[in-house]
């Protein structure tokens, strides 16, 4: 028996939000599924309920911060080792490694949250922030 007065909760698709999250899970170990993880974001936003657009944006920021920060460590990395040869790029050179290592583990993390909120039905919290 349905009270009308109760209207049911409606409910999202997670199916397409967790794609995307395990795709760029996935692209640690080719590269490419990163692409695709961030096109899917791209192509399904706008047309996503409330709940998954706040997944599709945290994704592609996420996406998109993480690009960022791996190529400044990248960028150091790379200035870091001619000049180490000298020992003066030694510390440019661990710090630009360090900081390509924390972004693969925000990124990682960011994915594993984005996940948990999915799983519990929930729009992402803080979908533009830079933090987790």
């Amino acid at each position: 028996m349905t009270d009308a007065a109760i209207t049911p909760r409606t409910e999202e698709d997670k199916v397409l939000p967790a794609i995307v999250y395990g795709l760029y899970l996935l692209g640690f170990t080719n590269g490419l599924t990163f692409l695709v993880g961030l096109i899917l974001a791209y192509v399904n936003r706008d047309a996503a309920g409330p709940i998954n657009a706040s997944h599709y944006t945290f994704a592609i920021r996420t996406f998109w911060l993480a690009i960022a920060w791996f190529l400044i460590g990248f960028m150091m990395t790379l200035f870091g080792v001619p000049l180490s040869l000298v020992l003066v790029g030694i510390p440019v050179l661990m710090a630009g490694i360090a900081i390509m290592g924390a972004v693969s583990v925000w990124f990682v993390v960011r994915c594993v949250m984005g996940i948990y909120y999915l799983t519990r039905g929930e729009a992402y919290p803080r979908p533009r922030s830079w933090l987790i």
